[in-house]
């Protein structure tokens, strides 16, 4: 092994050989190094399939809802407001994606540029806990629909009741786990696979639903706000709402971009994935919503409790089967790969990639044990699932917001484009340890946001959080490194070549 390590330059796109000064140092490991050239494989459909198979499950399918019930939006409104929301949240995913992309690196070593090396830990930290809180969520919908799927082939699963959704809870976490421990290339070939099935499924239940709905009286049902109130603010609240339910992947996009063979494949593929796939089903959601009462009796929103009433065992198995798939090719992609390297950066020599997804496993099964303890019987809570979904969308944009404007300003206007690869690895490199314009620019924000949360008062701050948040995290980052350029100027470095 070489002593030193060097960079090598091909196209515009950068890889690090690491020699002995790297590998000894606490900052690096072999799972969050740059890719090689030989490991950038992810062409345009694979980013496509990725967001297709993130985009496709149960929550999504309930946004709809939620704006109509929570947001007080028409069904309409509720609609397009979806459908802008994810049009915006392309702009920090691909900017985001570009340094991933040149530089082969994740999330948290890209933030080590705008937070310090050891700063960075902090909005690794914010993301890897949210990424925990949604697995546990997802892992419920997931388990409950083994459960159903098991129950539609034994009579003696059925007899387990809430006890079979906690068996179920625990299969489904071990399958997701042991996925994303097997690497890239493994959910890489998942979301192949299921991104064609999930979408020809939306598409066919849409033509199943749409002749046992009005669509007319649906489109044109009035919405649940005060009558004569302006649509104006529940229309921004609940588009923060929208932005923020993908927002946290805008951060840690470049955990996946840095297996793109370039940026157009990124981009373009970003681009024909995900707005078309969330209008497409929450849509669906829409509709399959209000055919439930035909269909079952009553009103639900949710596709597996919907489904799980339906007396045709063939049919629950297969659809329990095809939502199973769906929360497998979501959870992995969205909610294991961020957490697993944002805990490897703090401590890479001691937590690999397999410690990080086992770490993941954990925090994401105790956020949500209080849910398990109730179906076990142990536990009286009034605390729904739904509930803490529905009002975790805007509080979480509010931390999320300021790191996405932070990072875009860092790497496009401060830094120019230009990072130095060995130092963002190194302990005493060119890097500060806590870069404490970028700790800073997080910190205002996201505390005037929980004042606010806290206090009741200026309530439009946590109504658009994530506006707020990432015009202010950005320029006041801009702001303090153009008062105090000195503190910067190290870090401005071309590639060592």
């Amino acid at each position: 092994m070489k002593e030193h390590s060097r960079i090598i330059e091909q196209n515009g796109i950068f890889e690090l050989e690491a020699g002995k000064d790297l590998n000894a140092s606490k900052l690096y490991n072999s799972d969050i190094a740059p890719t090689r050239f030989s490991e950038r494989t992810w062409q345009t459909r694979h980013f496509s399939f990725l967001w297709i198979g993130i985009a496709v499950c149960v929550p999504t399918y309930t946004v709809g809802g939620v704006l109509t019930t929570y947001f007080g939006l028409s069904v309409t409104e509720a609609i397009l407001t979806v459908c802008l929301a994810n049009i915006l949240v392309l702009v920090p995913l691909c900017l985001n994606a570009f340094p991933g992309t040149k530089y082969g690196i994740p999330f948290p070593v890209l933030a080590r540029s705008s937070f310090g090396t050891m700063g960075s830990n902090l909005p690794c930290l914010v993301r890897a806990i949210i990424a925990c809180g949604w697995f546990g969520i997802q892992t419920l919908f997931g388990g409950l629909a083994v459960h159903l799927l098991f129950s539609s082939l034994s009579n003696q699963w059925a007899s387990l009741g809430s006890v079979g959704e906690v068996f179920g809870f625990f299969l489904f976490m071990v399958l997701n786990l042991a996925i994303v421990i097997r690497g890239s290339n493994a959910i890489k070939t998942l979301e192949a696979l299921s991104a064609p099935l999930l979408l020809a499924v939306a598409i066919g239940l849409i033509f199943w639903a749409l002749p046992k709905v009005d669509l007319d009286a649906i489109l044109s049902e009035p919405p649940s706000r005060p009558e004569g109130t302006s649509v104006w603010p529940y229309f921004f609240s609940g588009l923060t709402a929208m932005v923020g339910f993908w927002a946290t992947i805008s951060l840690n996009i470049s955990d996946f971009s840095r297996f793109a063979r370039s940026q157009k494949d990124q981009i373009l593929g970003q681009i024909l994935g995900l707005p078309l796939t969330m209008c497409l089903f929450a849509s669906l959601g829409v509709i399959m919503t209000a055919a439930s009462p035909d269909l079952v009796g009553e009103s639900i929103s949710d596709p597996i409790h919907l489904i799980g009433k339906i007396d045709q065992p063939f049919m629950v198995a297969l659809s329990m089967l095809v939502i199973i798939i769906a929360t497998v090719s979501t959870n992995t992609a969205a909610n294991i790969v961020s957490p697993t390297n944002d805990f490897q950066n703090l401590a890479p020599r001691w937590i690999n990639q397999t410690r990080g997804v086992l770490l993941t496993g954990i925090i994401g099964l105790s956020l949500v044990a209080w849910e398990l303890l109730k179906k076990l019987g142990l536990l009286d809570t009034q605390l729904s699932v739904e509930a803490l979904f529905s009002s975790w969308l805007l509080g979480y944009s509010s931390l999320i917001g300021p790191i996405a404007g932070i990072m875009v300003v860092d790497y496009f206007l401060i830094k120019r484009q230009r990072l130095n690869l060995i130092d963002l690895y190194s302990i005493e490199g060119k890097y500060p340890v806590v870069n404490r314009w970028g700790v800073l620019a997080f910190l205002i924000p996201a505390t005037l946001a929980t004042l606010s949360l806290m206090t009741g008062t200026l309530t439009w701050i946590n109504d658009y959080s994530w506006f707020i948040g990432t015009a202010l995290g950005g320029g006041l980052y801009y702001t303090f490194n153009r008062l105090r350029p000195d503190t910067q100027s190290s870090t401005v470095s071309s590639p060592q070549l």
